[in-house]
Order: C-alpha cells, then sequence, then structure tokens
C-alpha cells in the first residue's frame, strides 16, 4: 500500500461504472487515474442511445431496491455538481398482461418495500398514457418515481467532475492486461506499465480481454436499438409520456424522445461478439421486421418503419445479475462488470461501491448477491 493517506488507484473502462467511481475516488483525494479504449460518453459500450430506464420498482428483484435508492441520491448529487440535467422524472409504467409474471413482480415488489405504484384501469390508462393502449386482457401499472436517464451526458458529466477534482483519464489508451501482483496490480498498455495500488476493473463489453475476470458465465452479445417517429404532434414527449417496460408479446422497453420513441426488443438475436471492435453496427432486416410489427400491434401511435437504427454491446452473466467485488483472495482488484442490462440505472452506486471496496476492503451496501465468485445459474 502507498505510504499516502490514500492508496493509489487505477479504473480500467471509464463508462458507466468506471466514470462514476473515478469521480468518486477524485471526490475523496484519491490519486486516481483512468483508462479508457476510446474516451468517456462514446458509442462502443452499453452506455449509449440518448435514453436509458431509471424505475424504483425493479422486476429483477427486492435486494435492488436499497442500491436504486441510493443511486438516486447519487444521480441528484451529479447533476448538482455538474450543472448538466441527467434525470427527467417521467414516471414508468409496465404494460402487460394482467397476471403475467413481470407485471406482478413489479407489484410485489413495490408492495413489500413500500414504495409508490399505481394500477391503473383500462379508462384511467386511455387517458393518461394514450401513447400505450391496452389490448383485451392487459393491465398497466405506473411506477411514479421512475423516469429517463441520458448516458452518454452522464458518462460525460462524471468523467469531467473527476477530473475537475484532480483525476486523470487516458483516453484512446487500449489496456491491454492487468496483473495481479498479490498486494498491487500493474496495468499494461501499448505505452508500458504503471504500478497501482488498487485497480477497478469496469471494461464493460470489454471484459473477456482480462484473464483475471472470472468470464465463465459471462457473454457479450450485440443489442439492437431502433427509433420511430410520432404521428402525432405532442405524443411521446418525454414531458408527459412515461417510460414503458411492455411484458408477454411483444415484449420490449420504450422511451419517449425527441422525434417519437426509441425502441429494444427484449426478444432478439442477441449475437454474441468476441471484441466490442467486431460490433456489427447494422441491425438485421429480419429483426427490424419484428420491431415494426410490433409497433403497429401495440403503438399506433408511432410510424411503424424506424427512422434509425443502431447497436450496442453488453455483457451478461448466466444468472442476470452483475459482478462486483474481489475476485478469489485478490488483495489489489476490484472488477465491476457485466451488469446485464440493468446496470446503468445504478451506476452511481455501483461506482461508489467499487472505490470503497478499492479504498477499504469493504462497503455498507449489500452486495454479496453480486460477488464475483458466486455460483450461477442460468
Amino acid at each position: 500500500m502507498s505510504s499516502r493517506n490514500q492508496p493509489t488507484v487505477a479504473v480500467v473502462g471509464v463508462g458507466s461504472v468506471g466514470a462514476m467511481a473515478l469521480w468518486q475516488l477524485a471526490k475523496q483525494g484519491v490519486s486516481a487515474v483512468g483508462y479508457d479504449s476510446y474516451a468517456p460518453g462514446h458509442d462502443r459500450g452499453a452506455a449509449g442511445g440518448e435514453s436509458r430506464i431509471l424505475r424504483a420498482a425493479p422486476r429483477r428483484g427486492p435486494q435492488y431496491v436499497p442500491l436504486l435508492r441510493r443511486a438516486r441520491e447519487l444521480w441528484q448529487e451529479l447533476e448538482d455538481d455538474s450543472g448538466h440535467r441527467l434525470f427527467h422524472r417521467t414516471g414508468c409504467v409496465t404494460v402487460g398482461p394482467a397476471e403475467h409474471a413481470g407485471l406482478r413482480a413489479v407489484q410485489d415488489i413495490a408492495e413489500a418495500q413500500d414504495l409508490p405504484l399505481e394500477w391503473l384501469e383500462a379508462a384511467e390508462a386511455a387517458r393518461r398514457v394514450p401513447e400505450h393502449p391496452l389490448r383485451d386482457g392487459e393491465a398497466m401499472v405506473l411506477d411514479p418515481e421512475g423516469g429517463l436517464l441520458r448516458p452518454e451526458v452522464s458518462v460525460l458529466a462524471a468523467a469531467s467532475r473527476a477530473e475537475a477534482l484532480g483525476a486523470q483519464i487516458h483516453r484512446y489508451t487500449p489496456v491491454v492486461d492487468v496483473e495481479d501482483d498479490g498486494d498491487s496490480a500493474t496495468v499494461v498498455t501499448e505505452h508500458g506499465r504503471q504500478h497501482y495500488d488498487r485497480v477497478i476493473l469496469a471494461p464493460g463489453p470489454w471484459l473477456q480481454g482480462f484473464p483475471v475476470i472470472p468470464s465463465r458465465d459471462v457473454t457479450v452479445s450485440k443489442v439492437d436499438v431502433l427509433w420511430f417517429a410520432r404521428r402525432t404532434p405532442g405524443t411521446f414527449l418525454p414531458e408527459r409520456t412515461p417510460v414503458a417496460m411492455r411484458v408477454g408479446d411483444p415484449a420490449m422497453s420504450c422511451c419517449p424522445g425527441a422525434d417519437g420513441a426509441k425502441i429494444v426488443p427484449r426478444e432478439q438475436d442477441k449475437a454474441e461478439i468476441d471484441y466490442p471492435e467486431t460490433l456489427p453496427r447494422d441491425v438485421p432486416a429480419d429483426q427490424v421486421a419484428r420491431a415494426r410489427e410490433a409497433v403497429q400491434q401495440v403503438m399506433p401511435g408511432l410510424f411503424p418503419s424506424p427512422i434509425r437504427t443502431a447497436t450496442y454491446g453488453e455483457a451478461y452473466t448466466a444468472d442476470g445479475h452483475g459482478m462486483l467485488g474481489a475476485p478469489g483472495m485478490s488483495e489489489a482488484l476490484v472488477i465491476a462488470a457485466a451488469f446485464s442490462g440493468h446496470g446503468f440505472q445504478l451506476a452511481p452506486v455501483l461506482g461508489e461501491i467499487s472505490a470503497d471496496l478499492a479504498l477499504t476492503g469493504i462497503t455498507d451496501h449489500n452486495v454479496a448477491f453480486l460477488g464475483p465468485d458466486r455460483q450461477q445459474h442460468g
């Protein structure tokens, strides 16, 4: 350990979680250095697409509720510190067959955790959320605390605040290896080797390039995203339209936006990729056709042919929960990776926990279920 009051810490990957970890370290006066293959806010990882969903009542399980509460506090702090508006409280609706397990899971978690949630009857849903008309047998629940986040701007805000507080960021500097030296670690780039007391590995879809990360049960996949234009002015506006999660058939997420809505189909061919550099940049024609049909079925307020498409890379574990903590008995490494499509909303608290673990080896947050060495079951 460094002889100074604080250890030296490297953050490998200045994306969703890495930028937040760097910000948290810099707030505490730690000598922190970030490395990124591109630059914060780039479009090669998972933190892209102009909008991401933040919910108070997650479907993933009640263990996420305390983390989401803390994340919301930190999102507000980052907004205040940076001056950028990062969160739009639009509300979040879950729509689908009334007895669908996904719909009931949201309701059960909200009731157990005393979270506000409204069950909207058909007439009320049509009045308040006309963009998502209910079909026969469907229901809608509204999480009034939910909304959308701006991912690219959020990553830039956290990275900029970290630099303003004294952190350094090496942009366009790929890390080719991280060596665990026991009580310290070494970051290897094409420019040489740099020794640190602690290293936080938050590589996003680059994680398979690091043997120190337990990746036996992790896959990196392509995620297709499509944008559709509104038919009628005044609809699908972030100022008045909730973000939506549709369960059942079709299943998708929908965020209101400048021109209409961003759609992420839940049932899609998530082709595995070896490295983000091999990420196909086009959405296949059959995926476009399926998305077009889905929009025609459930969102008649949108033109059914997309006006834009994009692809991103995300890492998924077999059990759908991320990896956060030290691998094995390592004293020098903290892994923060593979949050399986729901890590962005938690990014500030995941960054805070990563910083805690790097500096002290412990955290006040209950994250044992995210341990990198746990037994995973798909």
